[in-house]
C-alpha cells in the first residue's frame, strides 16, 4: 500500500503550531497575497481554511449581524466557498453558474451561465453542485457540471477559452470540484465513478486551455500497454475483466493541495465502480489507486508516491475529502504532514515528503475495521465488513464519516475541525451486475430502500447523527465536540480570532470558541448550510461569508431520513459583519398540500414491481420509496395534470425543467407500474397525515 517514495529534503512548512500573530491591517481592496483576501477555495495552497484575521474574535462575535445577502439562481445544492481577489468576490451555484459580486454590499458585477443542460442530473451523482472557482492571472476558472473547463475574464465574465475534459462522451463524466491553478496550469478532476468511468486529473495551460498532462488514477484497457510506470504498478493490483468494462472509477472529484517548497501536488481519489469488489475485481486486489492520496509533480503529472486509505474499497470510502498541509511536532521532531479524514472514519497523518503513515485513529464509530496496522498501514477489516455474500449494516455507509464538507486547521490551537457524522448503511449485494451503459448507477448492490412505515423509518433516522469534532492530530483524539440534530452539516472555518464557524443542516450559522467549543453566536440561515465559510477584509472591515442552500446526496438519496433537518433549499450567499442589520426574506415552511390521488388500479404484484423499478431508477434523486428530501419534487404530490402526463414526463416532456428522459431504460408497462406505485404511496401518505404520523418522510 505504501509506495516507493521520492524523498525530498525537509524545508520550512506552511504553519507551525505557534499562536498566530495579529495580521497587519488589510488594504482597502484585499488582493492576492493579502491577509484579508481569500484567494482560493481553501484560502491558500495548504488548504488549511484558516484566516489570520482578528477583528472578529471571541469577545465581540455576538455582535455579528447580516451585512448583505445575494440570491443564487437555482435552489439546489449550494456547496461552494467564495473567493475574494482584487476586491471582487466570485461565487458559484447549482449548474455551475458563476457570479461576481462587490464584497462590500453583494451587488452583482457580472454573471456567467455555462448553459449546462437542465436534464443532466441523470449523468451524475449527488446533485448538480459546484464547489467554486479558481482565480489567477486576471482569469476565473470554473468546471461546468457537464465536463467543460471554462476560463472567464475576471473583470467582465466574458469567456476566454473552453476545454472539454471528457475523454469518452459515451460515459457519464461530470465536474463538481473547484479547479486549482498551480505553476501556470489549471488542475481539475472529474466525477462519475458510480456511473462507470475511468478516473483522472488533468492539467491545462492557464493562458490557452491546451491540455498539458493527464494522470489516470486506475488502469485502462488491459489489451493496451499502460500509459506509464504508475499505471503498470496499478494494473498488477486489479483482477478479471469487469473492471475495464465498468471503467474502474477512482475519480478525483474534489480535494487537492500543493506544497510549493517540495513542489508536489496532492490529490485525493475516489471509490471504485462497481462498489462491490467481487463484481469489480473478482473480490481480489488492492485496486490502485482507488481511495488514495497521491503525490504528483505539478509540471508533468509524474507519480511520486501514494498512500491508499482503503485497499480494495468496497464501501464507497472515497479519499476525496479535505487534504490539509501543516508542520506538526511529532515525537519531538517537526514533521511536514498531510492530514485527511476520509469517508472510512480514520484520521490520517502522513509525512507529505514521502507518504509515510505517521498515525491513524478513528474519529467516529466503525464496524468495518478494528484499527490500522501500523506495520503495513492497512486497515484491519472485521468479519462484518464483507457484504458480498449477504446484507450487512455497516458503520459508516457511503455517505461516510466525513463527506465533501471541508474541514479546517488552526495553527493557533493545533486542532482540526471536522464535520463528522454517524451515517450507517445496509449494503446488499447484486453480484450479477454488468455494465449497462451511460446514465445508470453501477454499484454491484441492491437499490436503496427504506421502511415505508413511519415508526420504522424513524428508527432508522435515529441512527444518523451529526457532530463537529475538534481533533488533536498529534495526540489523535477529540478535544471537544458539538452534537447536531442530523448529518450533512457544513464545512468549517478557523480564524486567529479564536473562532470556528460552521453552518448546520437544520438551517443555522454558528460560531464556537476554537479552544473550548463553547457556542458564542448563532443566527438563522433559513436553509440547510453545507458549504465551507470564509472571511475577508475590505475597507478595513472584516466580513464572514457562507453560501447556504440545501441539497446533495443526503436529501436526494435518503429523502425520508433527511426531512429531520426541516429546511427548504433557499440558495443564497450570506455575509455578516459586526453591527450588520440586514434581514433575510421570510421563508414559507408550511407543508405542501397533498392533492387528492387517483385510485390505484393495478394489482399488488404490479405495485410491488413498480416499487422495485422506482427505487432502481428514480429513488436516487426523488428519494427511496417515494419520500423526497425536499430538493427534488416529491412524486407523491403529483397533481391531476401531471398524473395525466406521467408517461410523457418520463419520455422527456419536462427535460427543460430538469427531469431527464427515462424511457430508454423503461417500457410503457414499467412506467405504468411506477406510476401505480406512486399513487399507492400518495394514498399511504394521505392516511399518515390523517392519523397525524406524517413526520419522517411525510
Amino acid at each position: 500500500m505504501l509506495s516507493c517514495a521520492l524523498l525530498v529534503a525537509c524545508a520550512n512548512g506552511f504553519q507551525s503550531q505557534e499562536p498566530a500573530a495579529a495580521p497587519p491591517p488589510a488594504p482597502a481592496n484585499a488582493s492576492l497575497g493579502d491577509p484579508g483576501a481569500w484567494t482560493s477555495t481553501g484560502r491558500d495552497a495548504a488548504e488549511q481554511r484558516y484566516s489570520p484575521l482578528t477583528q472578529i474574535d471571541q469577545k465581540n462575535v455576538d455582535g455579528l449581524g447580516l451585512a448583505w445577502s445575494y440570491k443564487l439562481d437555482v435552489d439546489r445544492a449550494t456547496e461552494a466557498t467564495p473567493v475574494v481577489v482584487d476586491g471582487i468576490m466570485y461565487v458559484t451555484g447549482a449548474y455551475s453558474i458563476v457570479s461576481a459580486l462587490d464584497p462590500r454590499d453583494g451587488h452583482e458585477l457580472w454573471k456567467y451561465d455555462p448553459k449546462v443542460s437542465r436534464d443532466v442530473d441523470r449523468q451524475g451523482c449527488c446533485d448538480v453542485a459546484n464547489r467554486g472557482v479558481a482565480v489567477a492571472g486576471g482569469k476565473v476558472f470554473v468546471g461546468a457540471y457537464d465536463g467543460r473547463l471554462i476560463a472567464l475574464d475576471a473583470k467582465t465574465g466574458a469567456p476566454l477559452w473552453t476545454a472539454d475534459t471528457v475523454i469518452d462522451h459515451k460515459r457519464s463524466y461530470t465536474i463538481t470540484g473547484a479547479p486549482r491553478v498551480i505553476k501556470g496550469r489549471v488542475l481539475i478532476g472529474n466525477g462519475g465513478a458510480e456511473f462507470g468511468v475511468r478516473g483522472y486529473v488533468s492539467a491545462y495551460d492557464a493562458d490557452t486551455g491546451k491540455l498539458d498532462w493527464r494522470f489516470y488514477t486506475v488502469p485502462g484497457d488491459p489489451s493496451q500497454p499502460p500509459e506509464n510506470e504508475a499505471m503498470a504498478l496499478a494494473r498488477a493490483t486489479w483482477y478479471g475483466d469487469q473492471y475495464w468494462k465498468f471503467g474502474g472509477g477512482g475519480t478525483p472529484w474534489d480535494s487537492m493541495a500543493y506544497d510549493p517548497e517540495l513542489d508536489l501536488v496532492y490529490i485525493g481519489t475516489g471509490n471504485g465502480v462497481a462498489w462491490n469488489r467481487k463484481v469489480r475485481s473478482d473480490g481480489k486486489g488492492d485496486n490502485l489507486f482507488l481511495s488514495s492520496i497521491v503525490a504528483l509533480k505539478p509540471e508533468t503529472g509524474e507519480y511520486v508516491w501514494h498512500y491508499q486509505t482503503t485497499p480494495g474499497d468496497s464501501w464507497d470510502f472515497t479519499a476525496t475529502q479535505s487534504l490539509i498541509l501543516a508542520d506538526l511536532s511529532i515525537d519531538g521532531k517537526s514533521r511536514k504532514v498531510i492530514m485527511q479524514a476520509p469517508k472510512n472514519g480514520y484520521f490520517y497523518v502522513l509525512d507529505r515528503t514521502n507518504g509515510q503513515l505517521l498515525s491513524a485513529k478513528n474519529f467516529v464509530k466503525l464496524t468495518w475495521s478494528s484499527g490500522i496496522d501500523m506495520q503495513t498501514g492497512r486497515p484491519m477489516e472485521t468479519p462484518d465488513a464483507d457484504w458480498t455474500s449477504g446484507p450487512k449494516l455497516i458503520f459508516p455507509g457511503p455517505l461516510g464519516a466525513h463527506n465533501w464538507q471541508p474541514m479546517s486547521y488552526s495553527p493557533q490551537t493545533g486542532l482540526v475541525y471536522i464535520p463528522a457524522q454517524q451515517a450507517p448503511a445496509l449494503y446488499a449485494p447484486d453480484n450479477s451486475q454488468t455494465f449497462k451503459g451511460k446514465g445508470l448507477w453501477h454499484l454491484g448492490s441492491q437499490p436503496i430502500a427504506l421502511p415505508e412505515k413511519p415508526k420504522e423509518l424513524q428508527g432508522i433516522a435515529d441512527l444518523y447523527k451529526g457532530q463537529l469534532v475538534a481533533w488533536d492530530p498529534v495526540a489523535q483524539k477529540a478535544v471537544w465536540t458539538q452534537d447536531y440534530a442530523t448529518i450533512w452539516n457544513g464545512g468549517t472555518l478557523a480564524t486567529a480570532g479564536g473562532l470556528v464557524f460552521q453552518g448546520t443542516a437544520d438551517g443555522r450559522f454558528v460560531a464556537y470558541a476554537a479552544d473550548t467549543g463553547k457556542k458564542l453566536w448563532e443566527t438563522p440561515a433559513d436553509t440547510g448550510v453545507m458549504a465551507g465559510p470564509m472571511t475577508y477584509t475590505i475597507d478595513g472591515q472584516q466580513y464572514v461569508t457562507v453560501e447556504a442552500g440545501w441539497g446533495g446526496a443526503f436529501p436526494l438519496a435518503l429523502g425520508g431520513i433527511s426531512t429531520v433537518a426541516a429546511v427548504k433549499p433557499q440558495a443564497r450567499v450570506l455575509t455578516y459583519k459586526l453591527g450588520g442589520s440586514a434581514t433575510l426574506p421570510a421563508v414559507d415552511l408550511a407543508p405542501e398540500t397533498l392533492p387528492p390521488p387517483p385510485p390505484v388500479t393495478a394489482s399488488a404484484k404490479v405495485v410491488g414491481h413498480g416499487r422495485e423499478l422506482y427505487n432502481r431508477y428514480c429513488g436516487m434523486c426523488h428519494g427511496p420509496d417515494a419520500m423526497s428530501g425536499g430538493v427534488i419534487p416529491d412524486l407523491r404530490y403529483l397533481t391531476a395534470d401531471k398524473h395525466l402526463l406521467f408517461n410523457g414526463i418520463l419520455a422527456g416532456a419536462y427535460a427543460s425543467k430538469g427531469m431527464p428522459a427515462m424511457m430508454d431504460v423503461l417500457s410503457a408497462d414499467d412506467a405504468d407500474a411506477i406510476h401505480q406505485y406512486l399513487i399507492q404511496r400518495a394514498h399511504d401518505l394521505q392516511k399518515q397525515l390523517a392519523a397525524g404520523s406524517g413526520k419522517a418522510g411525510g
